[in-house]
């Protein structure tokens, strides 16, 4: 059987599951089978699979099937520039985050020296990626999760950023130390009664933590906005991801603490997803 063949029957397979993205999935799950890229793939779907390959093909696929995410199936997801090494420990990274990597580097100087805090770092994808962009910079990033911490200084080390980059296990309740030009933070922002009614994929294997929000979606949220207006120098900036829906009463919270908003961003559905906010606060 050829590459297209199995290709295609793995993507029907997919689909009758109910599975989104069945035949972009196929393709990451038989790529790693075969131990090749994408691309290679796509430009050899003449040739014929092998019976090893084809085994090792149908374990992955069954574990798609049970609505295991690919991202943890693979072991890494692409983000910004990177590619990321993920588990169970730590949320999926997702193209909408991209947005505060965005709005980040359009705060910070190529040349200068600043000093940035990723609250519920998770991966430490959101800071590795701006740390990447800005070589002058250094950053902290804080977990409430041991194993996110562990997951964040893997990524630290195989994106070779591990000097320029420290990962504490604390809630950011308890973490008092030094003041930031810059504060991003994706926070859990989902109501509680609303995680039983996620995709499959997401409520029965990513991290409730990362996930849950409290009963109103914003208990989270405030902790890091009312921390970060004591954490953040003056005029320093705290960058936001929030729900589509939640712009109005985060915008009040700012205010509340001190902070002015700079810029509401939108993500590739045209939905609010991204707070830029500036401490005022003297």
């Amino acid at each position: 059987m050829d590459y297209k063949t199995i290709l295609s029957q793995a993507s029907n397979l997919l689909n009758n599951f109910s599975i989104k993205n069945a035949k972009l999935d196929s393709e990451l799950l038989l790529s790693r089978s075969l131990k090749i890229s994408r691309e290679n793939l796509l430009l050899n779907l003449n040739k014929k699979i092998k019976f090893r390959d084809n085994k090792k093909f149908k374990l992955l696929l069954e574990k798609r099937l049970k609505k295991v995410p690919v991202a943890y199936i693979l072991g890494y997801k692409d983000f910004w520039k990177s590619k990321f090494f993920v588990n169970n420990s730590v949320l999926i990274p997702r193209p909408e985050t991209e947005l505060i990597v965005e709005e980040a580097l359009s705060y910070l100087p190529k040349t200068k020296y600043k000093k940035i805090l990723d609250i519920g770092t998770g991966s430490g994808c959101i800071l590795l990626s701006i740390l990447l962009e800005r070589p002058k910079s250094i950053g902290v990033g804080i977990d409430i999760s041991k194993n996110a911490i562990k997951i964040a200084q893997i990524n630290a080390k195989l994106q070779q950023l591990h000097n320029r980059i420290k990962f504490v296990n604390t809630d950011v309740d308890k973490y008092n130390w030094d003041k930031y030009d810059l504060i991003v933070s994706n926070p859990p922002y989902i109501e509680k009664i609303k995680i039983s009614r996620l995709e499959e994929d997401i409520k029965n294997f990513e991290p409730k933590l990362a996930l849950d929000g409290g009963y109103n979606g914003y208990l989270i949220i405030e902790k890091v906005i009312n921390k970060s207006a004591s954490l953040l120098k003056r005029n320093g900036n705290l960058i936001l991801e929030i729900g589509y829906d939640q712009v109005a009463f985060v915008s009040r919270l700012l205010e509340k603490y001190g902070f002015y908003i700079k810029k509401i961003s939108k993500d590739l559905s045209k939905k609010d997803r991204c707070i830029v906010a500036q401490n005022i606060k003297l």
